[in-house]
């Protein structure tokens, strides 16, 4: 399969392709998104910028780790004009474009794994 949002490359080195681990940052991972999409739009709802800025560093980190380059620079940027705030009409679109992007990547993290297991 060739993946498109995830680098499988970066997550072998970075796990030192220990499949456990990786199985249990994605477990992690799927567990998070669903829960960060809700928080963030909870903040936008309520104007609370710096914890919208906060929340997309937090999750950014995850992004990193799973090789997931383009979501994360998009969330650094997120992160970014949120602490300050600037660019507010943008949030939405940030927040959508998370969503979309994690559920792609699901698909590829998923796939990933199967790969792994019937090595």
């Amino acid at each position: 399969m060739k993946y498109k949002k995830i680098n499988t490359d970066y997550i072998m080195t970075a796990t030192e392709g220990d499949v456990a681990i990786i199985t249990n940052i994605v477990r992690l991972f799927k567990e998070q998104i669903d829960e960060t999409y809700i928080e963030m739009n909870k903040l936008l709802e309520i104007k609370d910028y710096h914890g919208l800025g906060l929340l997309a560093h937090k999750v950014k980190s995850s992004a990193a780790i799973l090789g997931m380059e383009e979501l994360a620079v998009m969330l650094k940027t997120f992160e970014l004009q949120a602490k300050v705030p600037e660019n507010i009409q943008g949030y939405q679109g940030y927040i959508t474009t998370f969503k979309d992007y994690c559920e792609e990547a699901v698909v590829e993290l998923d796939a990933f794994i199967n790969e792994l297991n019937s090595l």
